[in-house]
């Protein structure tokens, strides 16, 4: 355990030192809050629902939207495709320690700084636009909430683990496979708008996907929108959708390493 305590904090040390990187990550995610914010703020001109939203709930998804990013898709495990394609994981094979826990590890210390930041940049934006949101203040949707964003913690690294195996395949697609993945993912995950807002045919499709547990699921938990019944049911899921991309990650992991060359090492 002591090991990866030492990654943490050497991660940290690490993101620390590439300020510029860091800030410009932060900055973009601001950005995307904001025009989130101003263009539904647009929308709801002359009207307080929308959508089966009122404003309240939708600035309130706008700011919550911030921390659930911070949380969820801020990582380092991105990293594992170039290790593969230019043959970086022959060195991390030899290491001592688990791979998967070390990466695991990198990326809790860079959301550790995402959320400290995340947080400030809350209560920045709401000091400045003054907007009416919705606080949960109900034991049992605020502790559904956590679990739910434990449940995305975990299926967002599972799938991208498994974009970054492509690699073993075809090196020369590393980025490229991650990029498309990301993309898919972040539109359809409700981090760009709530996806209930699809016809109810597309929506009802995708909440038989992993996706909307990763963002969308976990908002809609701290909004109270989902009765008792239908939150017990998401976090269910959402624990089944874990095991089932896990078995399918540890199945292309170890299909991947017989086919692994290590070039460019």
């Amino acid at each position: 355990m002591n090991k990866y305590w030492q990654i943490f904090k050497i991660s940290l040390t690490q993101e620390l030192a590439y300020r510029l990187n860091f800030i410009m990550w932060r900055l973009r995610n601001i950005i995307q809050i904001l025009v989130f914010f101003f263009l539904w703020d647009a929308v709801f001109l002359g009207t307080n629902q929308i959508f089966g939203y009122t404003r309240i709930q939708i600035f309130t998804y706008a700011f919550v939207l911030i921390i659930v990013r911070a949380i969820i898709f801020s990582i380092r495990s991105n990293d594992i495709a170039g290790q593969v394609a230019n043959g970086e994981l022959t060195n991390m094979l030899l290491k001592p320690i688990n791979y998967f826990k070390y990466w695991i590890t990198r990326d809790f210390a860079y959301k550790f700084l995402n959320i400290i930041f995340g947080i400030v940049e809350v209560f920045g934006l709401i000091l400045i636009l003054k907007p009416n949101i919705f606080l949960q203040t109900n034991p049992f949707y605020f502790i559904a909430f956590i679990a739910s964003l434990i449940i995305a913690i975990f299926i967002y690294f599972i799938i991208l683990s498994i974009a970054s195996f492509v690699p073993f395949w075809v090196p020369e697609i590393a980025w490229g496979a991650q990029f498309l993945t990301l993309t898919i993912v972040e539109f359809l995950s409700g981090a760009s708008f709530p996806i209930d807002v699809f016809p109810n045919y597309i929506y009802q499709f995708l909440r038989f996907t992993p996706l909307p547990y990763l963002i969308f699921i976990p908002i809609k938990i701290y909004l109270g929108n989902f009765s008792y019944s239908l939150v017990f049911q998401s976090l269910v899921i959402g624990i089944i959708w874990v095991f089932i991309l896990w078995r399918i990650s540890n199945e292309v992991w170890k299909r991947g390493l017989k086919v692994y060359e290590g070039v460019g090492r």
